[in-house]
């Protein structure tokens, strides 16, 4: 019996030791397969035109974090005051850039929180502002179906960024890098 426990704490030890190095990479690789490109393509649709569009967010925008609101002043976000300009903006960047900074491992921890945030906000926005609160979307945990986009799907999203969070980017990350580089400087 000694022997088997031996072999077990040997073989599950060096997948342990294996674990530390290749999941973080991996939690970032999954963000980079499944969120990086949903992310900018939603981003896409809240810049306005022309080269300054990232400081001029299109009336989109503002119906998509802001749906009550544009409703509201007859979808005339010129109505709305500097302060919904301000959360467009900075949301329309955070989809951008917190995906961008978690798949290159560059502030990761820090990145990752924003995004539980930014996810967090999504999903209440989802269901107090859009409305999504049919139980198909929605869903409900603990039941057979686990396949909801909000409270199914999302649970996953933020335990693959709590993940992040603990644990950070990983051997193979721009924060590594940037860490051995100041530790030899």
């Amino acid at each position: 019996m000694t022997f088997v426990v031996t072999l077990y704490d040997a073989v599950f030890g060096l997948i342990e030791r294996i674990g530390d190095w290749v999941l973080p990479l991996l939690a970032r690789f999954v963000i980079a397969a499944t969120l990086l490109f949903y992310y900018w393509n939603s981003g896409l649709t809240k810049i306005g035109d022309g080269p300054l569009g990232i400081f001029n967010p299109s009336a989109g925008a503002y119906m998509q974090i802001f749906p009550r609101q544009m409703e509201a002043v007859s979808y005339d976000a010129s109505q709305l005051s500097s302060l919904h300009w301000l959360v467009v903006v900075c949301g329309t960047w955070a989809e951008f850039l917190l995906p961008a900074l978690i798949v290159l491992g560059l502030m990761t921890r820090v990145a990752a929180f924003g995004m539980i945030g930014f996810v967090v906000m999504q999903s209440l926005t989802d269901v107090f502002g859009h409305g999504l609160t049919d139980a198909r979307t929605l869903g409900a945990w603990f039941d057979r179906f686990p396949d909801s986009i909000i409270m199914d799907q999302r649970l996953f999203w933020v335990f693959t960024l709590i993940y992040l969070v603990v644990r950070g980017a990983g051997a193979i990350s721009l924060d590594t890098l940037l860490r051995r580089g100041r530790s030899r400087g």
